[in-house]
């Protein structure tokens, strides 16, 4: 056997087991991307993945909030909780598909980015909102709420990137709240100004933010 050969064979071994380290931290970098408790992808890498598509003109950015979390909390215990979140990522995700992303920023607010393939994002997101809306599965029918969604598409406002974005639809989400309209979208009516980024009453923010007209 030839000195060649012979140098192949002794690092046959330590090339398989540099593979196997490899795919062994490349799931642990998968597994510290997703949220332990509801599986979607963190606040880092839905931002990786957002920004990938957001190249797509046809791209809508989605907030969601739970209404009444707290409530739920507070009346049926922590356990109802977590039920309510995990549900409600699982839809998001399965209305969001493939082609999108969905994770969730913390507590109990969620984003999504999908591709609007046939211009119906708006019927898509109404039927989404009836759709988280529903009672969990094998759990006690009261533990169910609303959730308070703010869209915008990308394409309205193509000077933006993701965090600007991301704050248009915290803006049309807060004013969904509370005029309590379940569905609002950035860029139509009256919205609430944030500063920095931060809807007024939330930290980083002015004491009072000026309500602003976007354009229709």
């Amino acid at each position: 056997m030839n000195t060649l050969a012979t140098l192949l064979l002794s690092a046959a071994p330590l090339a398989a087991g540099w593979a196997v380290h490899v795919r062994w931290l490349l799931g642990c970098l998968n597994t510290a991307r997703r949220d332990p408790l509801t599986g979607l992808v963190t606040r880092d890498g839905f931002t990786r993945r957002a920004t990938i598509l957001l190249r797509d003109p046809r791209a809508v950015v989605v907030l969601a909030d739970v209404d009444r979390f707290k409530q739920i909390n507070d009346t049926h215990g922590h356990a109802a909780g977590d039920a309510l979140l995990k549900a409600t990522a699982e839809r998001l995700a399965r209305h969001v598909g493939r082609a999108g992303v969905a994770g969730r920023l913390g507590g109990d607010e969620f984003a999504a980015v999908l591709i609007d393939e046939h211009g119906t994002a708006a019927d898509l997101l109404a039927v989404l909102h009836s759709i988280l809306a529903r009672p969990i599965d094998g759990h006690d029918p009261a533990v169910h709420t609303t959730v308070s969604l703010g869209w915008v598409r990308a394409a309205d406002f193509p000077e933006d990137g993701l965090s600007g974005l991301l704050r248009r639809s915290d803006e049309a989400m807060y004013a969904a709240k509370q005029g309590r309209a379940g569905l609002r979208r950035a860029g139509l009516g009256w919205l609430f100004a944030t500063v920095t980024g931060r809807r007024s009453g939330r930290t980083g923010a002015r004491a009072s933010a000026p309500a602003v007209a976007v354009a229709a």
